[in-house]
């Protein structure tokens, strides 16, 4: 008669978990390191920031013919207004960048400013 036997496997015991120890030398090192990105931006901006310096030159100026808002004036009659010759969606886009408005509705009395193109 044969005998089989069946032994179990031989397990290794599991690796306890080391933990990450860090001396007070590798604590400063790595500091450093973290550190080294905003050196540098640092020393970028002020390498970069000389030239805001404000000096004692004249600065041109710009000047702008405006527009009054009456009431009842649209954008569309205030483009027709000022080049009736040209697109009015063209000068509408053009008042609005230049006033930054965003919604396109004025108020009576309000200023607008008008590009140069169109001022008389």
């Amino acid at each position: 008669m044969s005998t089989i036997s069946i032994t179990a496997p031989a397990v290794r015991p599991a690796r306890p978990a080391t933990r990450l120890r860090l001396t007070s030398r590798g604590r400063r090192v790595l500091v450093a390191l973290a550190a080294l990105p905003l050196a540098g931006g640092i020393a970028f901006a002020a390498i970069s920031g000389g030239s805001a310096i404000a000096s004692g030159d004249a600065v041109a100026t710009a000047s702008f013919e405006t527009v009054t808002v009456l009431p009842g004036d649209t954008l569309w009659s205030i483009a027709e207004s000022l080049a009736p010759t040209a697109d009015p969606r063209a000068v509408i886009g053009d008042i609005e960048r230049l006033n930054a408005l965003g919604t396109g509705s004025l108020q009576v009395g309000q200023q607008l400013a008008i590009p140069a193109e169109y001022a008389h």
